[in-house]
């Protein structure tokens, strides 16, 4: 083992190659995955090098995207956002809250009253120093319903917001212990004035300046100088972000060294890029997961039993195994999994084409159910369409399978028609994923389910401060959700990311793909 941490020092120099070391490893004895994470070791040990450009193939953006972080609908901009903008807190790899532009909180006894203490000293991008008022402007911005921000149903729950001297004081309506998670929402970037005077501005105070933007096609972004947490993200001079939407395009890009790394790999293309020279392949387990989604209040997804024969007719373990290739978990209709701290098991809805006959007769129903979809919604989604379509026939049911542009999807399809396969990277707890997604009120509600029982349990669940009570509350949750609502959710995807052996500093985040966005704000290039 000495050999090989010697070994190890060398690649986080760059005077080995990764490649070199791997295969000394391999002689040794020594695993893959235990090799990785001494490089790992070593490249964050011997400190970051400075320069140079990152250079990272997305897909996901489309030409619709906005810089408004309220309204980022997607990877591409929210990775965008992360490289001008930043939070109150960052959650680390471990899922624990991490001060950030908050350099420290505190809650009263009852969890309603939580005081922020706002980082001095901190400048915008504008020249302008941080207040506490900024931060205050930016959380009433996003309340607003008029704003239209993504992160409307997770502030549902305030009462009063105002500053308090060096602090921002969040008074509650009910209690709510996971108020530190819920400031780590990516659309609620802080801006000067929270963004009211030009929210596309791209104005933060990330370790980047955004220097071009063309939305669907590229991004540029130059380090800036007096970004305050210079020790911990920023390294690359610049950061270049490159919307390649085709699978295999994204995959010549990576071969030919166009780019550091990419995002989305289709598991069936894993072994291909494993044989690559100079390519590594990251791939975690956490709680994004690819749903079907059908809107609750529009016929014919309105009549219960309707959904009910659509779920059952979905089968999730060939969907695992000829989708995700294995890459991933089987779902049953809910968007929380053991990923989540306070996850409960609840009895596994499997495929059964008797029940979901059944359903079909009772609804009423007649003729084809349309589903749309596109290659962006997820990796392999119109094959996963496909694969429903053949499984719904065993039940008697037509799929008929629209296949759509993949730019504007997430403008045109997404949210708007009332049956389509989509994506979710998950959320930090289970309260902040029903709030954004599930509840009522939500604005990314994108099941239109709306019940009352639900919302008051959200809710109680969120003011409880006995763990073994919100534990059963969330598993009573999870049963509602897989029984009454409009998600079909066959499976949790692994994040599956291509990465270049000249990027150091990689750490597995759980949380979502790319170092759940943060790769190339924290990853360097090797010297």
């Amino acid at each position: 083992m000495d050999e090989l941490t010697y070994l190890s020092k060398l690649v986080a120099k760059g005077r080995m190659s990764r490649r070199d070391f791997l295969g000394r490893s391999a002689v040794l004895g020594l695993g893959l995955a235990a090799a990785g994470s001494l490089l790992s070791t070593a490249a964050r040990a011997e400190g970051p090098v400075r320069g140079g450009t990152i250079k990272v193939g997305m897909q996901g953006g489309a030409s619709t995207d906005s810089l408004d972080p309220g309204l980022a609908t997607n990877q591409v901009s929210a990775m965008v956002n992360h490289l001008w903008g930043e939070t109150l807190v960052w959650l680390a790899p471990d899922g624990s809250p991490v001060p950030v532009l908050a350099e420290e909180w505190t809650a009263s006894a009852d969890a309603r009253t939580w005081t922020f203490k706002i980082r001095k000293n901190v400048q915008f991008h504008d020249g302008k120093t941080l207040t506490p008022d900024d931060v205050v402007a930016t959380i009433e911005r996003h309340s607003d319903e008029s704003a239209k921000s993504g992160a409307l149903g997770v502030l549902k729950g305030i009462q009063t917001i105002k500053a308090d001297g060096d602090a921002v004081v969040i008074t509650l309506s009910e209690a709510n212990a996971d108020m530190p998670f819920l400031m780590n929402d990516y659309h609620l970037v802080i801006q000067p004035n929270g963004g009211k005077d030009n929210p596309e501005a791209a104005i933060g105070t990330g370790p980047y300046r955004l220097a071009s933007s063309e939305p669907g096609v590229r991004y540029n972004a130059t380090r800036f100088e007096n970004y305050w947490g210079r020790e911990t993200a920023g390294f690359a001079e610049q950061v270049e972000i490159i919307v390649i939407n085709d699978a295999t395009a994204r995959i010549a890009a990576m071969q030919s060294g166009q780019v550091h790394m990419i995002n989305r790999i289709e598991p069936k293309t894993v072994a291909l890029l494993k044989n690559m020279k100079k390519v590594m392949i990251k791939n975690v387990s956490g709680r994004g997961f690819y749903p079907f989604n059908m809107f609750c209040d529009t016929p014919p997804f309105d009549n219960k039993d309707l959904r009910l024969a659509l779920k059952y007719a979905m089968d999730r373990e060939t969907m695992i195994d000829r989708i995700l290739m294995g890459y991933g978990s089987v779902g049953n209709d809910t968007p929380i999994n053991k990923a989540y701290p306070l996850f409960e098991e609840i009895e596994q809805r499997t495929f059964d084409p008797e029940k979901a006959a059944f359903h079909f007769k009772k609804s009423g129903h007649s003729g084809g159910i349309v589903l749309r979809t596109s290659e962006v919604a997820f990796p392999g989604a119109v094959d996963a369409a496909v694969l429903y379509q053949e499984s719904a026939k065993k039940a008697g049911i037509t799929i008929d399978v629209k296949r759509e542009p993949g730019d504007g999807y997430w403008s045109n399809v997404w949210n708007v028609q009332p049956f389509c396969t989509s994506y979710w990277g998950g959320r930090p707890t289970q309260d902040q994923m029903y709030s954004t997604g599930y509840i009522s009120s939500a604005d990314w509600n994108d099941t239109r389910f709306k019940n009352e029982a639900f919302d008051k349990l959200v809710v109680a669940a969120r003011a409880e401060l006995d763990e073994t009570k919100r534990r059963t509350m969330y598993r009573d949750l999870s049963e509602m959700m897989r029984d009454e609502g409009g998600l079909i959710s066959p499976m949790f995807n692994d994040f599956i990311d291509g990465v270049s052996e000249n990027i150091l500093g990689w750490e597995d985040n759980p949380a979502g793909e790319l170092m759940n966005a943060d790769a190339p704000l924290r990853c360097w290039l090797s010297a």
